[in-house]
């Protein structure tokens, strides 16, 4: 018999704390067509698709909370703060309407602002979502510069179309899109394969920028996440990876989803419920036993037909233990997982103030960085992975309180610092020594722009690759669960069926890569009731 739903609260009324269904006994009677390890967002999109072909499912999360790195945790009384993952531009539109996400309440605004830079020496400029206004910016920042910005911009453009278009053919939908079918579609193109492929971001803004000041606006969205340098060949594909969505009708725009981003998983877990599979939280598995289920923490078996990891491939790693496939072990263990960066959640008194555009209030409605010069980018990833902790921090800002209010208290407002690089280890004392410490060196490098910051800083939350890896499970801090460079994508991301017998994966891992994205647990999903679940 089907376990009963009734006593669980909703994900998004309970902020994704949903409790159990049943004793853990009572799921242990029952056998199930699949268990799903992990109760993120691609879980749980994997436990919709199922659920929707009328499997039993039954997703375990090891935390209280639904969402893994895409979940909402009310930090501070009255603010509801997402501590991990904070925007949303890459979500795919097909998991959007196939599960009719929107029906649940899903609701995107972008951040039409684009993405403000001020610079050291007080100039400033305001890369416009709108390709007018946009050029207008740059033709008074750098005039020679509009005609290589138009270029650039094509580029982009031109990737996007030929490997993501708004159809059956986007190669994010594939199994394993393999580099020849990356050439053949890229095939008389030579810059945009270039920009998946081969360049580093260095390369890519001088292929087409004259203006140092200005290719160091861009520098940063070639490593997001990533522990390399924009100095480093391939990083020009990570602001590919970032810039290829395709969300409502508008292409390469990251925007707020109303809630917070926790918002995306509690959908995706209300409505995989209300297709029938289970959830269960606060129920750690200890073993993945392959061919016949998972061992709790407390020493009950479930057995299952087929077993879906959510958890990273380390973290499945170790739960496997001596059940791991050899030949599957060590491609696992060569893709590098170590973090480099650091999550600040700031509680503001009021709206920074930036010296460069004191009037300016479209500013905070947008990206905001405080950029890197090529060379302090080239000295400060050496030095951080190093052990030291860099004079300056690389900061990507977000305000979702100036469009959403629902998340904070009446006058306040939230701040996202998503900045890099900094040690997963210490060489001289140890996160739990040094995390404030970090919090401030991210603040000072913000502050250098802001002239009411530390003061309209009422509180703080820092979560450095050792934080993250505690609090979500992302096995050394990595965001991604493992580089998401070129020699690490397509089809050299992990399978979603792997070796061990009735063994896949759902999670970032896989194909196409890191971020919010939800098709990773739709394409597991197909590949399960393709091969196990028949």
């Amino acid at each position: 018999m089907p376990v009963s739903h009734s006593a669980q609260s909703t994900a998004r009324a309970s902020l994704g704390r949903v409790g159990l269904p049943a004793p853990v006994r009572l799921l242990a009677e029952q056998h199930w067509d699949a268990v799903i390890v992990g109760g993120g967002h691609n879980g749980l999109a994997c436990a919709a698709y199922l659920a929707r072909a009328g499997k039993q499912v039954l997703v375990l999360e090891a935390r209280e909370r639904l969402g893994g790195a895409c979940t909402i945790e009310e930090t501070w009384p009255g603010y509801r703060v997402s501590p991990c993952a904070y925007l949303c531009g890459l979500l795919h539109p097909v998991v959007i309407d196939e599960l009719r996400m929107v029906d649940y309440g899903l609701h995107w605004t972008p951040a039409t602002s684009g993405m403000f830079v001020p610079f050291d020496d007080g100039s400033s400029i305001q890369l416009w979502e709108d390709d007018a206004r946009c050029e207008e910016e740059i033709r008074r920042f750098s005039p020679r510069d509009v005609a290589g910005w138009r270029a650039m911009s094509d580029t982009m453009r031109r990737a996007r179309a030929a490997l993501r278009p708004p159809t059956d053919e986007d190669l994010w939908l594939c199994r394993h899109p393999t580099r020849q079918q990356i050439e053949d579609r890229l095939k008389g193109d030579p810059e945009a394969l270039n920009l998946v492929l081969k360049w580093s971001m260095v390369d890519y803004v001088e292929e087409y920028l004259h203006n140092e000041t200005l290719q160091s606006a861009f520098l940063g969205q070639g490593v997001i996440g990533t522990n390399a340098s924009p100095h480093d060949p391939g990083t020009a594909s990570v602001n590919f990876h970032h810039s290829s969505g395709r969300l409502f009708g508008t292409t390469g725009t990251w925007g707020y989803v109303r809630g917070g981003m926790g918002t995306v998983s509690f959908i995706l877990a209300d409505l995989a419920r209300d297709l029938g599979a289970t959830l269960a939280t606060g129920v750690p598995v200890a073993r993945i036993l392959p061919g016949e289920g998972v061992e709790l923490a407390g020493g009950e078996r479930i057995s299952a037909r087929a077993v879906i990891s959510n958890a990273d491939p380390r973290a499945t790693l170790r739960l496997l233990g001596d059940a791991a496939d050899a030949t599957w072990r060590a491609p696992v263990e060569a893709i590098p997982q170590q973090g480099c960066t650091v999550k600040v959640t700031l509680a503001l008194t009021e709206l920074p103030i930036f010296t460069a555009r004191p009037e300016s209030e479209q500013i905070h409605r947008g990206q905001i960085n405080t950029p890197l010069t090529k060379e302090e980018w080239k000295a400060y990833h050496p030095l951080a992975q190093a052990g030291h902790l860099p004079p300056r921090l690389w900061t990507e800002l977000y305000i979702q309180s100036t469009f959403d209010p629902s998340i904070v208290p009446a006058g306040r407002h939230l701040m996202s610092v998503f900045a890099q690089y900094v040690p997963h280890t210490f060489a001289e004392g140890s996160w739990d020594s040094r995390r404030d410490e970090v919090g401030e060196r991210a603040i000072a490098s913000i502050a250098r722009h802001v002239r009411n910051f530390p003061d309209a800083i009422e509180r703080m939350e820092v979560l450095g690759p050792p934080d993250i890896e505690a609090k979500v499970g992302l096995s050394g801090g990595h965001i991604f669960q493992g580089e998401i460079l070129p020699e690490y994508l397509w089809e050299n991301r992990l399978a979603y069926r792997t070796p061990m017998e009735q063994l896949y994966l759902c999670g970032a891992a896989t194909h196409p890569g890191g971020s919010v994205i939800g098709v990773n647990g739709r394409n597991a999903a197909l590949e399960v009731l393709a091969n196990s679940l028949v």
